[in-house]
């Protein structure tokens, strides 16, 4: 069963009332990044490439990150906790979709805590404003017999 976003919300660090929806709550644009070397991924381990953050532009009265089609690793603003019993799951908002980009995500275990990241896809030139709403969490009741201890455990925290 999905939880309402109102428990999501509890779950999420300094969550805005924008961000609490029905069924789960908006995290925010922190940080785009394109990667610059190769990664790795193996039996024994995990190698992820170097990656330079992308900084945003002036326009206007704010700053914007203008992104031409391509791949780039999106940092959420939002410090996130997993809570036991439940596991985790990002979907693009639909103003992703509707302006040719797809946000790829990854299941969030019981347990983890941070600002996880995501593969953003764009098929076609688009602005983004650095806090703007990009992706939806949301959490399911889920059976687990222990929690999330992996790398990733704590990242983007400082």
């Amino acid at each position: 069963m999905f939880r309402s976003g109102t428990f999501v919300a509890q779950h999420v660090e300094d969550v805005r009332d924008d961000q609490v929806q029905p069924n789960g709550v908006d995290l925010t644009l922190g940080a785009v990044f394109e990667q610059t070397t190769a990664g790795r991924i193996g039996r024994d381990g995990k190698t992820v490439g170097d990656r330079q953050e992308r900084e945003p532009v002036d326009d206007d009265d704010s700053a914007v990150y203008r992104l031409e089609p391509g791949g780039y690793v999106v940092r959420y603003a939002d410090r996130i906790r997993i809570p036991e019993g439940h596991v985790g799951f990002l979907f693009p908002r639909s103003s992703l979709l509707r302006n040719s980009c797809m946000l790829d995500t990854a299941v969030w275990d019981a347990g983890y805590e941070g600002r996880g990241e995501g593969l953003l896809e764009v098929y076609h030139e688009v602005e983004l404003e650095p806090g703007t709403r990009i992706a939806q969490l949301v959490l399911a009741a889920a059976a687990h017999e222990f929690t999330y201890e992996g790398s990733y455990q704590g990242e983007h925290l400082d």
